[in-house]
């Protein structure tokens, strides 16, 4: 496969996951903006959320002080915003218009419907669309995109550059939003177990549609040490850390069996893989969670950086 065509799809695959991402953490920041004592610590929910998804100079830079309003208009709509579920949508279809011969009519229409619909939002007035409204529709569509490549595609080197976006940008905005809630939105180290920290770890868990998966792996009560272990280390996780580091060394492999190559990007992404499962709650903690994922996230940033050096030279945007 051309490494042109292999970075549209590739893409393709990042940019729809980063669309569902920004929806889910618009979520985050609307349920934990419901309690009243919201907002008083190191940062606002919805500073964290630009913090977070490292948008925060780009706002900045155009509206100043983080209002809501104008937080969720970035994040969804703006197209100066290059990780808002607008651009990534569109950015997606163009990148699948280039590779449509890559691609089946299921999938193509998925992302092209996507399209459609979100310029028919973008012409709405502003106050005729309810947030929860914008992000149940983001990630409905990415579902049907992910549904219909999953279904329709031939298991080739192009659904594996495809898994693989969808992987490693999983990785890294799972640890993103872990990261939104345990270190800007608690606001002291005093609430930590307590029925604040409680109620914005279940937040977290339903924005990330594992609410009741979490209850069926581990029942009880929620603490962050079950959490952690579900979103980090639990491979029954369809979105924990190491399910999605594992399955984007998956697709490496794949890739290097059909290549009849192996290249420092497999290398990487086992080092990876074995260390995350090497490690315990009780390592990650010892770290500080923070400390951890901001490191998790750099790792992430050097893989997919050597995966663009080695299959995606040239790479599409």
């Amino acid at each position: 496969m051309l490494s042109r065509t292999a970075a549209n799809l590739f893409w393709i695959a990042r940019y729809m996951e980063r669309a569902e991402t920004m929806a889910r953490l618009l979520e985050v920041g609307a349920r934990i903006a419901l309690l009243p004592s919201a907002g008083h610590g190191y940062r606002s929910e919805w500073d964290s959320l630009l913090q977070a998804s490292g948008t925060a100079d780009g706002f900045a830079k155009k509206y100043g002080d983080p209002v809501q309003r104008n937080i969720e208009s970035y994040l969804f709509f703006d197209h100066d915003n290059s990780s808002s579920v607008a651009t990534c949508i569109g950015r997606a279809r163009e990148n699948a218009r280039i590779v449509r011969t890559a691609l089946t009519s299921q999938v193509w229409d998925a992302l092209n419907t996507a399209f459609q619909e979100m310029k028919a939002l973008e012409r709405l007035p502003r106050s005729e669309t309810e947030l929860s409204r914008l992000t149940e529709w983001t990630m409905r569509h990415a579902a049907m995109v992910r549904g219909a490549i999953d279904a329709t595609l031939l298991r080739n080197d192009g659904w594996d550059f495809l898994g693989l976006g969808y992987k490693l940008e999983r990785a890294d905005n799972t640890a993103r939003l872990m990261d939104v809630k345990y270190y800007v939105l608690l606001p002291k180290v005093d609430f930590v177990g307590s029925g604040l920290d409680n109620y914005q770890w279940t937040t977290l868990l339903r924005a990330m549609s594992s609410h009741r998966a979490f209850h069926w792996a581990y029942g009880g009560d929620i603490t962050a040490g079950k959490i952690a272990h579900f979103l980090i280390l639990n491979p029954q996780c369809p979105r924990s850390l190491i399910t999605s580091t594992g399955g984007a060394v998956e697709h490496l492999d794949r890739l290097a069996r059909g290549y009849h190559a192996s290249t420092p990007a497999q290398s990487k992404g086992r080092s990876l893989l074995g260390e995350l499962s090497e490690m315990t709650v009780e390592d990650i903690f010892d770290e500080g969670l923070h400390e951890f994922l901001s490191r998790f996230i750099g790792e992430v940033s050097k893989l997919t950086a050597l995966v663009g050096e080695v299959y995606l030279s040239g790479e599409a945007r």
